[in-house]
C-alpha cells in the first residue's frame, strides 16, 4: 500500500489527486495539508482532517506530494528534509537559488521534482530533444508558446522552461544571453541563437504546450494539449509510486516513466 500526504490538498490539483486517490485500491491518503487560516482547515476528507502541521502528518512509509507555492514547498522540504520522507514536487515557479535548495536537499532524501506531471508533455520532452538535434545547423529557429487559465500565477509555465533547457541543451545555446520573453517595439530582426517563450493567459484552458521549428520555408510544431487535470494527477501518483523506497536522490518523471532509455 503507497502513503500519500497531499499538501495544497483543498486546491484545483490537490482536489484532483484526491479523487484519484480515492479511486485506487493500493494507494491510501495519509494526509492532507493546507496553509495556516485556510478555510477547509479541520474539514474531514474521508477520514483524514485537513491540517497545516506537516509534521504531525508524516508518518513512515509516506511520500509528501507539493502542489503549492513555492516558499510553502520550500518550507514543507524542510521538514520532510529532517523526517527523511521523500517528496514528489509539482509545484512550479522556482527561482535559480530555489532549485539550488531542492537539489541540496536531495542529496539526503530522494525527490522527483517534475514541473508538469503529464505523461504526454513527458514524452513530448524527447521528441523536443530529438528534433533540435537532428534540425542542429539547418536553420530553424525555436519558439516555444504556451496557454494557461486566467488564474495560473506564474508565467512562462515552468514546462515551458523546461522545453527552452532541452532545446539549448540540445543545440548549444546559453539560455542566460539567448532567452526572448515576448517581443515588443522595434527589436530588430531575430538572431539564429534567440530561443523565443510567449505565454497566453485565458479562460480555463487547463495547459497547451507548442514547439514552433521555423524554417526557410517550412515549419514544424510538436504541441501537447492537456484536457483535464486529471492526467497530472494520474502522474503524481506514478511519481509518488516511482520515488517509494528510492535511494536519495533528484529524479523527474522521465525517470519513472523510463524514457530516459530511449535517449
Amino acid at each position: 500500500m503507497y502513503k500519500i500526504i497531499v499538501c495544497g490538498a483543498c486546491g484545483r490539483m490537490g482536489r484532483e489527486l484526491i479523487r484519484v486517490i480515492d479511486e485506487l485500491e493500493d494507494i491510501q491518503l495519509v494526509g492532507a495539508i493546507e496553509t495556516p487560516n485556510h478555510p477547509c482547515l479541520a474539514r474531514k476528507i474521508g477520514k483524514i482532517e485537513v491540517s497545516f502541521n506537516l509534521e504531525e502528518s508524516i508518518q513512515e512509509g509516506a511520500v509528501v506530494v507539493e502542489f503549492t507555492t513555492t516558499s510553502a514547498t520550500l518550507e514543507h522540504l524542510g521538514i520532510a528534509k529532517r523526517k527523511g520522507t521523500p517528496m514528489v514536487i509539482g509545484t512550479t515557479g522556482f527561482k535559480d537559488e530555489e532549485y539550488g535548495i531542492i537539489e541540496e536537499a536531495s542529496q539526503e532524501i530522494p525527490i522527483l521534482l517534475s514541473p508538469n506531471m503529464s505523461v504526454g508533455i513527458n514524452l513530448m520532452y524527447n521528441l523536443v530533444k530529438q528534433a533540435s538535434q537532428i534540425l542542429q545547423g539547418k536553420k530553424f529557429d525555436h519558439e516555444i508558446i504556451e496557454l494557461h487559465h486566467r488564474l495560473k500565477k506564474d508565467a512562462p509555465s515552468g514546462t515551458a522552461k523546461k522545453i527552452a533547457e532541452i532545446i539549448a541543451e540540445a543545440t548549444g545555446k546559453d539560455l542566460t544571453e539567448n532567452l526572448v520573453y515576448g517581443r515588443q517595439g522595434i527589436t530588430g530582426e531575430r538572431t539564429e541563437q534567440e530561443i523565443g517563450i510567449h505565454s497566453v493567459r485565458g479562460g480555463t484552458a487547463v495547459g497547451e504546450h507548442t514547439v514552433v521549428f521555423a524554417g526557410n520555408g517550412e515549419r514544424l510544431e510538436i504541441t501537447h494539449r492537456a484536457d483535464s487535470r486529471r492526467i497530472y494527477a494520474l502522474g503524481a501518483v506514478l511519481a509518488a509510486q516511482f520515488i517509494t523506497g528510492k535511494e536519495k536522490g533528484l529524479y523527474d518523471l522521465q525517470d519513472a516513466l523510463k524514457v530516459k532509455e530511449t535517449n
